[in-house]
């Protein structure tokens, strides 16, 4: 059984507190700032668009590399832990919109 820490991570200025697995944390981060960054980049290119917008156009591109990871991992372990993420994201986004 894994241990739950609480965490803190700030998406789009906005915070959220998580319980993730201990291991998890440093994935967890890293996905953090990733989003942050594409969040930055499709801002740059749409500076008017809306928090919702910016955050569906990243979750967009996060699934369309997902998608180009499939051939090439297959329905494997690691294919399967992409796929549980990504519905893991969708649901953090759905409850906190």
């Amino acid at each position: 059984m894994s241990d739950k820490l609480p965490i803190k991570l700030s998406i789009l200025e906005r915070v959220y507190s998580l319980s993730i697995a201990v291991e998890d944390e440093e994935k967890i981060r890293e996905a953090a700032k990733r989003t942050n960054e594409w969040v930055a980049k499709v801002r740059q290119a749409s500076p008017k668009a809306e928090a919702q917008d910016l955050l569906a156009m990243v979750a967009l591109q996060f699934a369309s590399k997902n998608l180009d990871n499939e051939p090439r991992f297959g329905k494997n372990e690691v294919g399967d832990e992409l796929e549980k993420l990504c519905e893991e994201l969708d649901e953090f986004i759905k409850i906190n919109q």
